[in-house]
């Protein structure tokens, strides 16, 4: 049986219908809606719209703040630090593209720092929003009410993945970096394990520090752990990468782990770039531009696909959906209609 497939711009009305009937203000609606089917769009499954209806809970318990704007904390023109509270992330985050971009562009460099934002959703998800104006971007985010990983060597959790991202212009397609200081996200353990699913390698740890491919152990008491990227052998590297976002994040908002929990959310860092103001536009597109051909031409290993970039596929996939529809995974349909049916607002139908 073929896939259904969901029209894209469908798919934004009713998540912004939705987000509105649940009391969300207009535009932030929109944003949140755009963002979520973005992340569809590029493959990004368990962070698109799967996090509609967690978001709606939110919501409902008051956990997400639906109106109003972001604290200034700090302003010295380059350098901003907001206080979100706990506004939605997608609307934080591009609000803060858009304010950062013209000051970018007039000191070369400009950085946001939010602390009680919350969830932030994809981060590949706005990285087009700088790219495409020829900026370069980065983007990372942790969660300081949660943890999942275990430092190199520990057992107990003290770090959230950490994803960090970052958009590269290049004279043709962008380069689009979306990475973890995990070797998987939580949002796939979770989902494999309602499934009674287990990952096809060993990328787990359980509460005594064994590898294992079973989610169960991250839910279990004592709970497992999420492996740091590299794994057993090299994970110092995915160890030292969360300690990064966590100092760019926490760090730099004075407000992470040290301060108590207030429920799910990031502490996010953002910095624009704007090539102009150091070695010129053209020569970094002409970096850029060679690095990725030879990427490109690098002779695949035996029986493997040539050779992509960061962002080939995802930007491939959402030229695709956009034509074709968006295939969403099986569960996310029914848990969206299950909470619009709470709204009068009706699910589109597969094409």
């Amino acid at each position: 049986m073929a896939t259904p497939r969901y029209d894209a711009d469908a798919l934004r009305d009713y998540a912004d219908q939705l987000l509105q009937a649940a009391g969300m203000e207009s535009d932030k609606a929109a944003t949140v809606a755009d963002i979520l089917v973005e992340g569809d769009l590029l493959g990004h499954d368990t962070h698109g719209l799967a996090l509609l209806a967690p978001y709606i809970a939110q919501i409902e318990n008051h956990g997400m703040t639906v109106s109003g704007s972001p604290q200034v904390l700090s302003d010295r023109g380059a350098a901003l630090l907001w206080d979100g509270r706990r506004l939605p992330g997608p609307w934080l985050v591009r609000h803060g593209i858009e304010t950062l971009a013209p000051r970018a562009r007039q000191y070369g460099t400009a950085s946001l720092v939010i602390q009680r934002s919350h969830h932030i959703a994809c981060l590949a998800a706005y990285l087009l929003q700088a790219t495409d104006s020829g900026l370069l971007i980065t983007l990372a985010s942790s969660d300081p009410a949660s943890a999942s990983v275990a430092p190199h060597g520990g057992t107990k959790a003290v770090f959230t993945p950490n994803p960090v991202a970052m958009g590269i212009p290049t004279s043709t397609t962008p380069f689009l970096v979306d990475i973890s200081a995990s070797i998987v996200t939580n949002g796939m353990s979770t989902r494999l394990d309602k499934a009674g699913r287990q990952f096809d390698h060993e990328c787990l740890y359980d509460a005594q520090g064994n590898p294992t491919a079973d989610p169960r152990v991250l839910s279990a008491d004592p709970p497992g752990t999420v492996m740091p990227l590299g794994g057993p052998r090299s994970g110092h590297k995915g160890y030292g990468l969360a300690l990064m976002v966590e100092a760019m994040t926490a760090g730099l908002a004075g407000y992470g782990r040290a301060d108590p929990p207030e429920g799910w959310g990031a502490t996010v860092f953002l910095g624009l770039h704007d090539p102009a103001a150091f070695g010129g536009t053209d020569a970094f597109a002409r970096q850029m531009d060679h690095i990725g051909d030879a990427c490109r031409s690098s002779p695949p290993r035996p029986g493997g696909d040539p050779v992509r970039l960061p962002g080939d596929r995802g930007l491939a996939l959402r030229q695709e959906q956009l034509g074709k529809g968006v295939a969403l995974h099986p569960t996310i349909p029914e848990a969206l209609a299950a909470c619009g049916k709470r709204y009068g607002v009706g699910f589109p139908p597969a094409r």
